[in-house]
């Protein structure tokens, strides 16, 4: 165990002023792994007087500058990229093969992306289109953002809120998740090492209620970037409203899994169980809901089960280990509730609904699950369970297929799974998603957007569509004729 001073302000690791100490656990084990003191108000208001100090130095770099420091900054994560997944790992209690595969190899493209994003600022072509004035588009920092990341992907998350918005040349302080604030920390102090100035990133580690708050009301915070729930992130809109401060929103899913007569059963199925236990179900993506069509729906519930087995769920540094651990007991408890409940209201588990044998002992481990015959109106389909729970009921036709999968409050991400492409496009077009997949679930890249629809938020991720939430647009109003008098001035007085 180690002793971790928690904050990173003004291009240093700092302890936290409020006199708490944190816990950072190993989820896997149950172990403490790291302690230190938690920030407070004052904390934030020092990481936002960083990133206020540092914002007209970055925001007047050039494109090319920042780009070069981001370009930098990729070398340096890959060349300390198994310190960083080992940590992301051990922290989060996600299987190290996970870590290794994609949290780690995903953080350095984005890092990649971003550096060349920076350097191409889109806009309308300047142009006469008033005939005696020449228009043109600047794009501009919005100023110091503040934003809280999640645990589910404590490193992705942490880097989907900062590149962006320093790539634009705003300055940022990040509040990540208490749980899980280690690689977040890490990833700053790689930022310095690749020479991006001290404020331009801040970290600040503490209680939402305390630091999160502070954070999203402070006066020189100009926008706010939220990952969690929706519950709170209609807490963190209502409080930025207050300031009329810029809000973009990444929230809950209960994302649709939808099985046609026509699909491959076995690409289906491996889809389903791949796209459902992934982070141990903790992803606001993960199928959680299937919908199959009657033909197929026996076939598929089999399969899946029998897929289900194979999962090895164990220690998370073990590289053979397919499913770690949950991030807490309290989350483990909070899906073990959700199942309970789900079958005293009338459903059936398959498979699971434990927690496994033969795994560390004080981790926080729950067995892969399949659950069927629970009703559309019930808990385990309409809310978001955070674990690796699927829940898989028949439909019998098309129309049948999109209204279940869009009655829910959410609308993050889909699945849509046919060998026909007229039924594929429909669900594409018809299926209340911010990102519908076709014959396939999960993947995602740097260069298209992440984002939902309803109660799942709004704003993007990732892409240059992430990178437009980052920049004010502001319209330049040249006159090209050198008149005094202009031929509006006519509508308020007359010229001569």
């Amino acid at each position: 165990m180690s002793q971790e001073k928690l904050q990173f302000i003004a291009g240093e690791r700092r302890e936290g002023s409020s006199g708490k100490e944190l816990s950072i656990i190993d989820p896997s084990t149950g172990e403490t792994i790291a302690t230190g003191v938690g920030a407070d108000v004052s904390d934030v208001d020092a990481a936002v007087a960083a990133a206020k100090a540092a914002l007209p130095g970055w925001a007047s770099a050039t494109p090319a500058e920042r780009s070069d420091l981001l370009l930098r900054w990729a070398d340096v994560l890959r060349a300390r990229s198994a310190e960083l997944t080992a940590l992301e790992s051990r922290n989060g209690g996600k299987a190290i093969k996970l870590a290794d595969g994609f949290d780690i190899p995903g953080v350095i493209d984005n890092v990649t992306f971003f550096a060349t994003t920076a350097r191409n600022l889109e806009g309308k072509a300047s142009g006469e289109y008033s005939g005696d004035h020449t228009s043109s588009i600047r794009r501009e920092p919005v100023g110091v953002i503040g934003s809280i990341s999640p645990w589910n992907y404590p490193l992705q998350m942490a880097a989907w809120k900062i590149l962006p918005a320093v790539a634009a040349g705003n300055t940022i302080v990040l509040k990540p998740a208490e749980l899980t604030p280690l690689t977040s920390l890490l990833f700053a102090e790689t930022a310095k090492e690749a020479g991006i100035p001290d404020g331009v990133i801040n970290i600040v580690t503490g209680r939402g209620s305390v630091v999160g708050q502070a954070l999203v009301e402070h006066p020189d915070v100009s926008m706010v970037s939220f990952t969690g729930s929706t519950t709170v992130g209609k807490q963190v809109a209502a409080t930025a409203a207050g300031s009329v401060k810029r809000v973009h929103l990444e929230l809950g899913g209960k994302a649709p899994f939808v099985v046609f007569e026509d699909a491959d059963l076995e690409a289906a199925a491996r889809g389903a169980v791949a796209g459902s236990l992934i982070n141990a179900g903790q992803d606001c993506t993960a199928a959680t809901r299937a919908y199959v069509q009657r033909p197929l729906y026996e076939n598929f519930v089999r399969r899946v089960a029998e897929l289900m087995d194979e999962v090895k769920v164990g220690p998370a540094d073990d590289m053979d280990t397919d499913m770690g651990s949950l991030i807490s007991i309290k989350q483990r408890e909070h899906v073990a509730g959700m199942v309970d409940r789900a079958v005293e209201a009338g459903a059936k588990v398959v498979r699971g609904g434990r927690i496994p044998d033969h795994t560390p002992q004080g981790g926080a481990y729950y067995e892969p699950t399949l659950i069927t015959d629970a009703a559309q109106d019930s808990e385990i389909v309409q809310e978001e369970v955070f674990g690796p729970v699927l829940v898989v009921l028949p439909f019998d036709t098309d129309d049948e297929a999109i209204t279940l999968a869009n009655d829910t409050p959410y609308g993050l991400a889909a699945s849509a799974w046919s060998s026909n492409v007229f039924r594929t496009q429909r669900a594409t077009r018809e299926i209340q998603a911010g990102c519908v997949w076709v014959n396939d679930h999960i993947p995602i890249i740097s260069e298209m957007p992440h984002g939902g629809y309803k109660a799942s938020g709004f704003g993007k991720d990732m892409s240059t569509y992430s990178f437009d939430e980052y920049t004010n647009v502001k319209h330049v109003m040249s006159d090209i004729t050198g008149e005094a008098h202009k031929g509006w001035h006519d509508l308020i007085f007359t010229g001569h």
